[in-house]
């Protein structure tokens, strides 16, 4: 049975499509997904959603979407699991005791459940379901850690324009697919789906686009709007987000990538100021420190993170230390670490956000005798005065992989007044970038410190001359 036979069966995905006329498009991209025949008229929307002339004489091993928001994509994509999970016999391919896995990334696992054929559960996991076929079910989280080690039927990829950086890799799209990859060589025809609604122009998503949309071979690259796939989508609700936010809403609905975002500074750039292996410097008497801290009141997503440097003689901005406590904690408890950190490096005056509030001005200075000022510029234009320094070479990183990942997260976008601001991208976190940004801008615009080398301190330490006096 193949998989429209299975939607059209009623006693199986039929009760889902009880409005058949709405899902043509998605039934044709099934059609070009498993190499089923197609009607002309189904050819033609072939045509149109992949830029290609001929419809495929194969199943594709690989297939990216790129389809609005509310189009249908997680259903049908949890549906395609189901189906070959179901439907299909790999034991041909598997060791004695090994399991298939159909992975779904990034997905809902309820989602994965209301589609499930029940009789096929051999057992519920916590993670998925273990089928009688020796087939494994399995929703995970976009981890490239989680998803070593399988033998892989398929793996789906939902919305993975929107995957978020881990701390140790700026592409965790790249590295989980790289991670995968293995784990689908094993069975032969083993698929890889990934579909999501666009984002900025790069990641694995805008790559494949790019490179194979309209193209014949490689893999299958199917774009549509949101009411291409989903016609009951009302027509005066994207009309009020294109109005609202035209750029967001043309990513969102028209499955257009958006030019109005880009990387602030390449991964290149960040590493090669990077000193490999040095993770503190400890303090040096004839040192002066600075310190830039972005507080945080110990509950919701934001970190409290602080960052202390210096300026050499040569002008090399130094990164010296770097803390971050995450969230849930105690903003005081925080607030005493980091002050008995600051006074090791003989720092007496922090400089911070502007829009932490009273509280961490206030404890500083009534606590510990630490001033606290508010940073004359925003984060955007503290980013700004940082790119020319990165860029030139004029900084030494220290070797931390949370601040290596959230300056290459960072990004640029445009607004409509043609304003630039640099921040984080949607989600991630920012704040050990953001104090390591400031101390690295304060130091790097500050007159270089005097330092006192061994031999002016030996000469200081000399008693004066006595003074010739004429009569």
């Amino acid at each position: 049975m193949n998989i429209l036979q299975a939607c059209a069966d009623p006693r199986l995905f039929g009760p889902f499509f009880k409005k058949p006329a709405t899902w043509t498009a998605w039934r044709v991209f099934l059609a070009a997904l498993f190499a089923l025949p197609m009607t002309a008229q189904e050819v033609a929307i072939y045509r149109e959603h992949t830029g290609r002339d001929t419809p495929p004489i194969a199943p594709s091993t690989a297939a990216f979407l790129v389809i609005g928001r509310r189009g249908g994509k997680s259903f049908t994509m949890g549906l395609v699991a189901v189906y070959l999970a179901c439907f299909k016999d790999y034991r041909q391919y598997l060791q004695p005791g090994e399991r298939a896995t159909v992975a779904v990334i990034a997905a809902d696992r309820k989602q994965a459940r209301v589609v499930m054929l029940k009789r096929t559960i051999e057992r519920e996991t916590s993670e998925g379901f273990d089928l009688k076929n020796a087939v494994t079910i399995e929703v995970t989280s976009a981890s490239f850690r989680a998803t070593r080690g399988y033998t892989f039927a398929a793996v789906i990829a939902d919305e993975i324009a929107y995957w978020r950086t881990e701390e140790d890799s700026a592409n965790v799209d790249t590295e989980i697919l790289n991670a995968v990859r293995p784990g689908l060589s094993t069975i032969p025809g083993a698929m890889l789906i990934c579909a999501s609604s666009p984002y900025a122009q790069r990641g694995e998503l805008f790559e494949n686009y790019r490179r194979h949309y309209g193209k014949p071979g490689g893999p299958l690259v199917w774009r549509a709007t949101t009411r291409e796939m989903n016609p009951t989508i009302r027509q005066s609700i994207i009309d009020d987000a294109l109005e609202r936010d035209h750029a967001r809403a043309s990513a969102e609905y028209l499955a257009v990538f958006r030019a109005d975002i880009e990387t602030f500074v390449s991964r290149e750039a960040v590493e090669a100021v990077v000193a490999r292996g040095r993770y503190e410097l400890p303090p040096i008497s004839t040192i002066q420190y600075r310190a830039f801290v972005d507080p945080s009141g110990g509950s919701g997503k934001d970190s409290f993170s602080l960052a202390i440097g210096h300026r050499q003689r040569d002008g090399m901005a130094v990164l010296d230390a770097v803390r971050e406590r995450r969230p849930p904690f105690s903003p005081q408890a925080v607030i005493e670490e980091f002050a008995a950190l600051l006074k090791t490096y003989r720092v007496n005056e922090v400089v911070g956000d502007r829009f932490a509030g009273e509280f961490p001005r206030e404890h500083f200075l009534r606590s510990h005798g630490i001033k606290y000022v508010v940073s004359e510029s925003p984060k955007s234009d503290i980013y700004r005065d940082m790119l020319p320094l990165l860029n030139s070479g004029k900084v030494e990183l220290l070797d931390n992989p949370r601040l290596i990942s959230q300056l290459c997260s960072l990004e640029c976008r445009t607004a409509r007044s043609g304003k630039l601001s640099i921040d984080a991208a949607m989600g991630m976190p920012e704040d050990v970038a953001n104090s390591a940004s400031g101390v690295i801008v304060l130091v790097a615009n500050k007159p270089g410190p005097l330092i006192f080398t061994p031999e002016m301190r030996a000469r200081m330490a000399r008693p004066p001359r006595p003074t010739a006096v004429f009569f």
